[in-house]
Order: C-alpha cells, then structure tokens, then sequence
C-alpha cells in the first residue's frame, strides 16, 4: 500500500495506526520509515513518535514489529474526566485526538486503608487533574492505581483565537493568571475573535494547539457564563435518556398515593423575585400559650428522582445547580426543577412536611416528617412580604410568620452564632441579555424569617436521623484550626488587640472581637481577617457540628430541587418514617428511599458534591467578575471609593466600595520607595515614608484596566489632584488612545496590547505578570 509523505515530515498518530493495521507484513521501525518516505533526522523523530505512542498504549513497545493495542500501558499518565459515585473516571492524558477509536476509561482505585491492593491515597481528584498510576484489567475494564498526583498541564486551553499579522492563529487564554499565548496548529472552523476549547496535540508544553469546539462570540449576552460552564467542566446539557426519564416521571398521579392532605393551610413561598424554582413554603399559627406550630414543606424530590435511575445517576455527577446572571444550569431537567416538583401557588404539589413546635422561648422540638399533598397560597418576593410587614396591612398568614420567627430569632442571638457582614452582589440583566444594573442585594427580616425557618428545618431532620440511628450526610463546618488562630492572633496583635488561644473557640468570640471595633475601616480589615480564619464547609456522614452557626448537628433538607445532599436526607427520612410509595407505574424503579448503593457510598458521595459545590462557587464568582469587568470597562479612567481586601508581596488587591470586583494594585505604581510586606500584619509598609496599605483601608483608586474575558482589574494610586501616577518618572499615566493601539510607553507600563475589532485585547501580558 503506497502512503504519502505529510507535508510536516512525520505521520500522525491515525496513519502510523492505519498503516500498522493494514500491513501484510510485520510492521517495525524501518518498514513504517519506508512507507512514508523518511529520511535521517525525520527517522530520529519517528523513534520519538513511536516511543510516545507506545507509552500512551496506542500500540506495543517491541522495536521490531508494532503491534496495535486496545489496553493501555502498566504505567502511564490519566487525566481524570468525571467524578461519578465519588470515583474519579481518567482516561490516558496524551490519546491522541486524532485517534479513530474512544479512549479507554478506568475507574481510579484508592487506598481506603484497609491494606489491600488499592493505590496511594490522594487528595480529593477532581475533573482535569493528572496522576501516574499503575493499570490492570480486571473483567472487562480497567482500573488504575495511582502512585502520585501530577502537576496540571492543561491550563488556558479555554481562550480567545487571535491572528497575527503573518496570519498565524494563537490562542489567547481567558485566566489572569496566564500570560503567555499558545501557537494554534489546528485551527478547524475558528476564527479570529472567537472563544474556543482547545487540545494539546503533544506532550510538550510547546506543542501546538488543536481547536476541538468553537463557544462563540466571547463578548455576546451570555457568553460569561458560558466561559465558566466551559473552564470548570459543569455538565449543562441533559442526555436523552435522562429527559425521558424527567418527562416519564412528571406524569405520576399524586391523587393516588397516601399523603397528609395539607391543602388547606395557607402555606407561603417566599423567595428572591427571580427566582426559577421553589423548593420551600412556611405556615406558622399561634398555639394559644405563646409559641407556635410551624410546617416546612418541602418539594417531594425524592418521589420523582429515584435511586438507580438515569436521572438519579445524572443529579448525583452534578451535585447541584449553578446559579449565572443569565442562566441556570439545573441538578434535574426543567421539567422538574422548574414545574413538576416546584412549589407554585394554586397547584397540588407533593411535598416532605417538616411539623415542629416552637415554644415561648424559642426552642424547637416535636419535629415529625410525612409525604404530603399541598396548594400553595402565594409565591411572594422577599420584598413584597417585607412591604406589606412595614406598611402595617400584612395578611394574617405572614403575621403569624413573622410572630414565630421572633422567637426563633431571640433564641438564635442566645445561641450565638457567627455574624459576618457580607454583602452579595446582585447583576440585573436587561432584556437585551446586557448588563442593566450591578448592585449589592439588600438584606431584609424577609431574608432572616426565610432562613430561621430552614434552620430550624434542617436541624429537626439531622437530629430525627440520629434518633432513629439512621444514615446523615452531615452539612459540617469545622472549629478553624490551631494554624488559622495562630494568624489571626499575630493579626490581631498588630494592631494592639489580644487573642487568646487557651480558651474555648466559639462563634461568639469572633463576634465579641468584631463588636470591640467601633471604627468601620478597622471593623472591616478585622471581619476580612475572621472571615479568613474561618474552614471550608463540606458534606460527611460523620458528625462534627456546625461552628458557624453555633450548632451540633445539621444537615441539608431544604433544597432537594438544587442540591443532592438533600435528596439524600428525604431518602433517608423515606426509611426512617416508613413513607415509602408504592411505584404507580412498572418502569419506575420500586424504591424511594436510600438504595444499598446509597448507604455504602455515602462518603464517596459526599467528597463528590463537596467538590461540585465548590465547582459551582468558583464558576459563580468567575462569572460574576467579568460582568462586573464589563459593567465598568467603560469607565476605565475613572476614580473610586476602594477597601483593600489582600495584602501581597507583589501588591494589593482592592475592591470598588458598594459594587466589587477585585483589581490589583501593583507594588510598581505605589512610588520609588521600596515596600515591604508584613505577613502577620497584611500590610505593605514604605521603607522611607512608613507609607502604609492595609487590608481593610479605604483610598481612591483609578481603574486603569478593566477586561470582560478574564474578569481582571488593574488600579492605580493618584496624586491629590485625582491623576493616575508613573511612579518610575512621577508622570500621569494616561490610557491608550480610543480606537487604537497602546503607545511603546503604554506597554512598558503594564498595558494589556489592544486587539482587533475592538475587543479587549490579546492577554499576554506586557509587563508585570498579573496575579
């Protein structure tokens, strides 16, 4: 068979398989040379190919004749690509993209400690990590030991396509914390401008690009999103078995399953005014001796969502849904999430029923749990409840409300829990999917009734579990270790404030530290400093209470529509209170409560949608970055009200006073002086001056930089008269002309070079590199 010579010199990986695969005769090093015409150094570099390909299990190592391979080497590199019943699924990170068959995927088995033959533990693997591991088949499949994580490699293959003036494509990529554009060798079907997904075609990090998907315009009505869906791996397209499951189950008749008949009490939804589900209603009424009985209903997920179904297999590798601006990516099609299950005034919904007591003083007990049909009253926005509070014309139902949730509250104060003063940012779209308005969400008694009443739910279905020594997927929050109190404590000392590690940690000390500060600038770098200390919440079936909220045991029942760790709590209440329904229908898994698979799992599952929560969070906050880039790219030039939140070696970082949006101030413009950065203090000092800037300190800064794709800011200090400052020549920085590109200056300082068509421009960094 007569092969032509590629143009690059080398075959690629498909035609030395091609060829090896229809060969008559064995097919060794010389005989693949042959056939491709290769020649001296090209034949050197085919030894070199081959090596790599063998390594990747594409084909055997014996020299003398190839052999094509369906498994895999006994040792090589995997990529993990998903998290599934909290096991990392990898394939071999170097398969060729080009290669005519599927990847091999292997199950990562870890060591649990028993003293079996499971690899090395390792810190929890999320999708896109790298590890070495040793490889068998086992019944059909493979699995994979790992010996040791690996560094990433993989970063920035989510970028912008821009062509240089000699026509060649590079990918610019959309992290502020890569500077550098990668050569694109395939370019596909992009073009200049677009965002796109990339692949490695080598092993090298110098290796060229391959474009293997195009996402769009980077800069059009949801693309921020979009970015974030892409870089972080959020599953946001349901597969077709798991929307027929959604639309086969949507159809259950309630009428006929035995359920407390809850319709008639006026039960109330009280939620933002955008919101696209509804997983809670309250009901309150007075019990004549001072306190009240209250009802939690809950949408009845768990009757829909059932174990070992594709759409239970599908909310669990989700973990969640991701709340954007301009979108939600659902844990369950819409169909549920936004009809079926959602908890929508005059509509018979199934739900779980939380009935408690709360007495005179505020304590919560009687809580008892039943499937039940409800009609909700109302869907009422926080505000509009609020209003009618204020306005003294409030229907009896949100009376009652607010009349329990007073004594919910005076015995949350007695509890002590941590109070932090973190305002969230709210971004108003318009209905041209552009931004209308960013603003801080206003915090309401509407907002804290809401929550009390979930609380007072979520820790009446943790500790009905313990009492029936039934399994919990804990929500915990740790006490904040000795290092983390440590740091604090040196914190506090600088600014002549005592901490003292011998005694009892509570949420209260934090709070007593907080209300010690009566200057707000020195408040808020204290808040930033606790907020610090505190640990990472997460999902476990072991129980070790919840220190931010001052409570022992806690779980997660609420918000079934949203988030698995709750589905997992109503299964479990399913058992534990024999509410188990009948299938009403033969293609409809039997079961409702926890499955076997369930129960052996639970800490596997629980690693996994503690890392999909994360997930979720850094893809929420990236996006909300770039829209508040983009809100304010237009008023770069501008000065603003700042605080500082961070303190580093190579500058600080500070945020826009009532709006966000992290920017660094680069250590470069701060003057001629030298700074230098006290850790414990986190503050830079001026050797000369005692110049100092604190976390926590308020100034006016210029914003010099503002780029919608990576989400990035840049400020820089100004003299009295408000002009931005060269602190290497004591001249005014100006920005780049309008339209055109920056001065040979311009990028000296720093500047970001200018792109085409308008956009922001390339992301390579001209000067310092930016964190």
């Amino acid at each position: 068979m007569a092969h032509r010579k590629p143009a690059e010199g080398l075959p690629t990986r498909q035609q030395v398989l091609e060829f090896i695969e229809t060969s008559d005769t064995p097919a060794g090093k010389r005989e693949i040379a042959k056939a491709f015409g290769l020649k001296g150094q090209e034949k050197i570099a085919l030894k070199r190919l081959l090596k790599d390909m063998a390594e990747e299990g594409l084909i055997d190592g014996k020299k003398t004749a190839y052999h094509r391979m369906g498994g895999i080497p006994k040792v090589t590199v995997l990529r993990v690509v998903e998290i599934e019943d909290g096991e990392a699924i990898a394939i071999p990170d170097t398969w060729a993209p080009d290669a005519p068959e599927k990847p091999p995927r292997l199950t990562i088995k870890e060591n649990r400690g028993t003293g079996g033959k499971g690899g090395k533990r390792l810190p929890a693997l999320k999708r896109g990590d790298r590890v070495l591991s040793r490889n068998e088949e086992r019944g059909g499949g493979w699995v994979a030991f790992p010996i040791k994580k690996l560094p990433a490699r993989t970063e920035g293959l989510l970028g912008v396509v821009e062509i240089d003036g000699s026509g060649k494509p590079w990918l610019a990529p959309i992290e502020k914390s890569i500077r550098r554009s990668s050569p694109i060798s395939d370019l596909g079907e992009a073009e200049d401008g677009q965002l796109v997904l990339a692949e490695r075609t080598g092993r090298s990090e110098r290796s060229g690009l391959k474009v293997v998907e195009v996402v769009g315009d980077p800069l059009a009505p949801g693309s921020f999103s979009m970015i974030a869906i892409a870089k972080h791996g959020i599953p946001h397209t349901f597969p077709h078995e798991v929307i027929e499951d959604a639309q086969n189950v949507a159809t259950l008749d309630l009428s006929k399953d035995k359920r407390e008949d809850l319709r008639d009490l006026p039960i109330v939804a009280i939620d933002p005014a955008d919101a696209r589900d509804h997983d809670d209603a309250i009901w309150a009424k007075p019990d004549g001796q001072g306190g009240y009985d209250a009802v939690v209903a809950i949408a009845d997920v768990s009757f829909y969502v059932r174990p070992g179904s594709a759409l239970d297999r599908e909310a669990r590798k989700r973990g969640n849904s991701v709340y954007f601006p301009d979108r939600v990516v659902p844990m369950l099609p819409e169909v549920l999430s936004a009809d079926v299950c959602s908890l929508v005034e005059d509509e018979d919904r199934a739900a779980m029923a939380c009935h408690f007591h709360i007495d005179a003083e505020g304590k919560v007990g009687k809580p008892r749990f039943t499937r039940a049909i409800v009609r909700i009253h109302h869907n009422i926005a926080y505000e509009d409840a609020q209003a009618n509070i204020d306005g003294g014309d409030a229907p009896e139902y949100l009376n009652h409300l607010w009349g329990a949730w007073k004594l919910l509250a005076a015995a949350r104060s007695k509890r002590d829990p941590l109070e932090l003063e973190l305002p969230e940012r709210r971004v108003v779209l318009g209905d041209d999917g552009r931004i209308a308005e960013i603003a801080v969400r206003e915090r309401l008694d509407a907002h804290r009734v809401v929550e009390d009443f979930m609380i007072a739910a979520n820790v009446a279905a943790a500790k009905a579990l313990e009492a029936k020594t039934a399994p919990v997927v804990y929500r915990v929050h740790e006490t904040p270790s000795r290092e983390k109190l440590i740091a604090l404590r040196d914190y506090l000392g600088t600014m002549d404030r005592k901490l003292a590690l011998g005694q009892v940690v509570t949420p209260g000390l934090f709070n007593r530290i907080l209300k010690d500060v009566t200057d707000e600038a020195e408040k808020a770098q204290v808040m930033e400093a606790v907020l610090r200390t505190q640990m990472q919440a997460y999902y476990g079936p072991a129980n070790a209470g919840h220190f931010g909220l001052a409570l022992g045991s806690y779980a997660h029942f609420t918000s079934p529509i949203r988030r698995y760790a709750d589905l997992l709590i109503h299964r479990a209440l399913v058992d534990a209170y024999k509410l188990e329904q009948p299938a009403p229908k033969d293609d409809i898994p039997e079961k409702t409560g926890l499955s076997d698979k369930d129960r052996a799992s639970l800490q596997e599952v629980s690693d996994a949608i503690s890392q999909t929560e994360r997930r979720a969070m850094e893809a929420e906050r990236d996006t909300i970055d770039r829209y508040v880039a983009a809100w304010l790219s237009g008023r770069v030039g501008e000065t603003f009200d700042t605080r500082i939140t961070g303190v580093q070696g190579f500058g600080f970082f500070a945020t826009i006073v009532g709006l966000g949006g992290d920017g660094l101030v680069p250590i470069s413009t701060l003057g001629d002086e030298y700074f230098r950065h006290n850790e414990a203090a986190q503050k830079l000092v001026g050797e000369k001056s005692g110049t100092s800037y604190a976390a926590g300190d308020r100034l006016k800064l210029k914003l010099a930089e503002a780029n919608p794709l990576t989400g990035g800011m840049k400020f820089v200090p100004v003299d009295a008269e408000g002009e931005a400052i060269d602190a290497r020549g004591g001249r005014p920085l100006k920005g780049p002309k309008r339209g055109g590109p920056p001065s040979k200056g311009q990028r000296k300082q720093g500047k970001y070079s200018a792109g085409k068509r308008g956009r922001p421009g390339n992301i390579r960094h001209q000067g310092r590199r930016k964190k």
